[in-house]
């Protein structure tokens, strides 16, 4: 995920660039209004500090939205109720005020960009495939393998909903934990290898899931789709490092 990141004072943002770059995100830095505003590549969202140098974060705010619906967080020391509410009525998607933590950032990005992915999956012609047995239709929430509907428990049909996002790609255990626990999940990881373990199961032949030795896990889609293939829940699950175990 590719990240803007405005923000004119220097060791805020090398802090908050060195820990989005720890869970994957790309960030380009730039510490100006004019130079958000003159910035052409590409970006999945926005992190846009009020106190800039050369302008009002809000007037670089009501520009940016004017161009497109890229989510915007805020992210400034006003704290005032004021600025809050203009910021958000001006096209902002969050407000978050100084000081705060990465991975604070970390979850109300996510946040913002479940919020805007009912917008795009609107747009979409149907479920997503993968490969040539599994289907997942997000508008939904169903999964079906061959046709069949698969029946899946709330956290396994969000951590295939999460893994199959960008598939090849090797996600951390902190990461995965982020996105479909809860930002703030302090507890044992187990639970993770149990939900991985029940979706090789059910999902067999047509996906993969390898554990990577303490990193985490890469979701590979089966291109053979062999359905009398190895079912995978067992030399790939590696050891969780963790003891104990939590609900879904």
């Amino acid at each position: 995920m590719r990240v803007l990141l405005v923000e004119d004072d220097e060791p805020v943002a090398q802090s908050l660039r060195r820990g989005l770059l720890r869970y994957g995100f790309e960030v380009v830095w730039v510490a100006t209004g004019g130079d958000a505003l003159a910035h052409e590549d590409p970006y999945d969202v926005v992190l846009l500090d009020l106190g800039l140098p050369d302008t009002d974060g809000l007037d670089v705010c009501k520009a940016l939205r004017e161009r497109g619906d890229v989510p915007i967080i805020v992210i400034s020391a006003r704290s005032d109720e004021t600025d809050r509410v203009v910021g958000l009525e001006l096209g902002a998607d969050d407000y978050v005020t100084k000081p705060f933590g990465v991975r604070e950032v970390i979850a109300r990005i996510r946040a913002v960009m479940r919020r805007a992915q009912p917008r795009t999956a609107a747009e979409a012609a149907g479920p997503d495939r993968y490969g040539s047995r599994l289907t997942i239709d997000r508008k939904a929430a169903r999964v079906r393998l061959d046709g069949e509907e698969v029946a899946l428990a709330p956290k396994e049909y969000d951590l295939l909903a999460f893994l199959t996002e960008e598939p090849g790609a090797l996600m951390s255990r902190e990461q995965i934990m982020e996105a479909v626990w809860d930002a703030n999940w302090f507890g044992p990881t187990k639970t993770l290898d149990v939900h991985v373990a029940a979706l090789r199961r059910k999902l067999a032949g047509a996906i993969t899931i390898e554990a990577v030795r303490g990193v985490g896990f890469r979701l590979e889609i089966d291109k053979d789709g062999d359905k009398d293939g190895d079912r995978g829940d067992g030399s790939t699950s590696g050891a969780s490092g963790n003891k104990g175990d939590a609900a879904s």
